[in-house]
């Protein structure tokens, strides 16, 4: 290969390098991290930043606790890359399990602070009328889930803002599937009495 810097053959490999690098899979991005990558860890952080602070303060009800959350779950991902068994889970579910587990360890030293309800923008199509009753709604949902207790509120928030399978977020809170849906039942059910309560 010509290593002149401006080699038509050099120039043409970092490009295809690069590309290689944007399609490949999480797992295979893992890999690369643990021998030092800088680059495949800068594509992992540009995917998975913004659930991994949704997560967060899902979980912990505080913004700037989830931004705190999500640059310790990712120094560790830079530190840790050659711990993850691309065998024994998918690279989404072991991240989650450590930010998740983050989160939990955070719930327990300090007292949570009160939510911070923001809702989203209005979408300028939609009915004013209908997006305001949509923007309460998530309001109101948001906050019973930040009544719950944490790991029904880590169970909800891996399964439903994560997206992460039954089994996945199983993995990622260290339960069994059964032990999964049995919090979801019950996060359910109080967000059900919660939200009732408050006329939702």
């Amino acid at each position: 290969m010509d290593t002149a810097p401006l080699g038509g053959t050099w120039v043409q490999d970092r490009q295809d390098v690069i590309l290689d690098a944007v399609d490949a899979t999480d797992e295979a991005l893992v890999a690369q991290v643990a021998g030092g990558d800088r680059r495949a860890y800068g594509l992992l952080v540009d995917r998975h930043l913004g659930r991994t602070v949704t997560i967060a303060r899902r979980i912990l009800n505080n913004q700037a606790d989830a931004e705190d959350v999500a640059q310790e779950a990712f120094l560790r991902l830079w530190r840790h890359a050659d711990r993850f068994d691309p065998g024994a889970a998918r690279f989404g579910t072991w991240f989650y399990r450590i930010t998740t587990n983050l989160c939990l360890d955070r719930t327990r030293r300090t007292p949570m602070a009160a939510l911070e309800v923001a809702g989203d923008p209005a979408d300028p199509a939609m009915d004013q009328e209908r997006s305001l009753s949509d923007q309460r709604t998530r309001q109101a949902v948001a906050a019973a889930v930040a009544y719950l207790p944490d790991r029904l509120r880590a169970a909800v928030t891996l399964t439903y803002d994560g997206g992460l399978s039954n089994a996945e977020a199983a993995r990622a809170l260290d339960v069994s599937v059964k032990a999964l849906e049995s919090l979801l039942v019950r996060a359910r059910r109080a967000l059900r009495e919660k939200l009732a309560g408050w006329g939702a």
